[in-house]
């Protein structure tokens, strides 16, 4: 009976070992079977983050380049700026003639100043429109208005017979007197641009 014993006991741990074998593989199979159910969500998932994060590099590029279009866009507004500045500070007439002259040679230096670039190396922004300026005298107003044979023209008084003065000027003013001295500043103008 010791021996049936040993034989049922034997016969117990062999399929005990049998069990648990086919419940490893079961169980294996089960978690292989899970992985590649849950692989294309997780692809998918890697893949939907992949593609956001490549949305979000090239819009960041997209703002560093725009960035980069704005800063030089302002340096260069800044630029044509002081450089109109001090044509019209040095009394050029002709400003904008004398810029499109000019623009191509002033740039920033490395310490920030406007400089042009010369022969003679950098020049200061200042000292450069004021050689520029007295190379071409042709940018500034005329010294003589006429010449010899013009005839010298008197200013007219306006047909009310006496000049409007800024104080005069106020909220309230009658139409008479507004259009009055509409008509005055209008005709003071057109001799100032006709150079009378």
């Amino acid at each position: 009976m010791v021996a049936e014993n040993r034989e049922d006991t034997q016969q117990t741990g062999t399929q005990d070992t049998h069990i648990r074998l086919i419940v490893q593989e079961v169980l294996h199979e089960v978690a292989r079977s899970e992985q590649s159910k849950a692989e294309p969500a997780y692809k998918a998932e890697l893949l939907e983050e992949r593609k956001r994060r490549e949305q979000l590099e090239r819009r960041v590029n997209e703002l560093i380049q725009e960035n980069q279009r704005s800063r030089m866009r302002a340096e260069e507004a800044e630029r044509s700026a002081a450089i109109r500045a001090e044509l019209q500070r040095l009394g050029v007439t002709k400003v904008d003639l004398g810029y499109r002259a000019v623009k191509d040679d002033v740039c920033r230096s490395e310490d920030g100043r406007l400089v042009a670039r010369t022969k003679k190396g950098e020049v200061g922004l200042q000292d450069y429109m004021a050689e520029f300026v007295s190379e071409n005298p042709e940018l500034l107003p005329a010294r003589m208005v006429g010449g010899s044979g013009a005839a010298a023209t008197q200013r007219s008084l306006p047909q009310g017979g006496e000049a409007v003065n800024l104080e005069q000027i106020r909220p309230g003013m009658s139409v008479e007197e507004s259009e009055r001295v509409r008509r005055e500043v209008a005709r003071v103008a057109s001799q100032t641009l006709r150079g009378i």
